[in-house]
């Protein structure tokens, strides 16, 4: 597999792990990030619940979606990073992507490939 000399980073961890996540993405330098929130399901069962007196079924969970593209850092580090600080050993935690980015462009300058990141 060839690597991308700029990669993206795609985190989907639990809100409550938002902060931890930011300050360890600082710790490795990628402070440049993009923050979402999703809804989704993974391996978590669906629940049913009682609110008012009426069934309603739980198969979404609120998460937050973490974006960071680098260039000069290590894609690993910041994988590392992130389920470092968003790990709590329970299922939900999330899941980490890392993606090949094919070009990037600096909108303002004009700036293409890594020193547009």
């Amino acid at each position: 597999m060839t690597e991308s000399e700029i990669q993206m980073v795609v985190a989907i961890i639990r809100p409550e792990k938002l902060g931890a996540a930011k300050q360890a993405l600082a710790r490795v330098n990628a402070s440049s990030l993009t923050v979402t929130n999703v809804s989704g399901r993974g391996s978590e069962s669906v629940k049913t619940e009682q609110w008012r007196g009426e069934e309603y079924t739980v198969d979404l969970i609120d998460k937050v979606k973490i974006e960071c593209v680098v260039a000069d850092i290590p894609a690993e580090d910041v994988t590392e990073a992130i389920a470092e600080a968003a790990k709590t050993g329970n299922p939900g935690d999330g899941r980490v992507f890392v993606l090949p980015v094919e070009e990037a462009v600096r909108i303002r300058t004009g700036e293409r490939g890594p020193e547009a990141v």
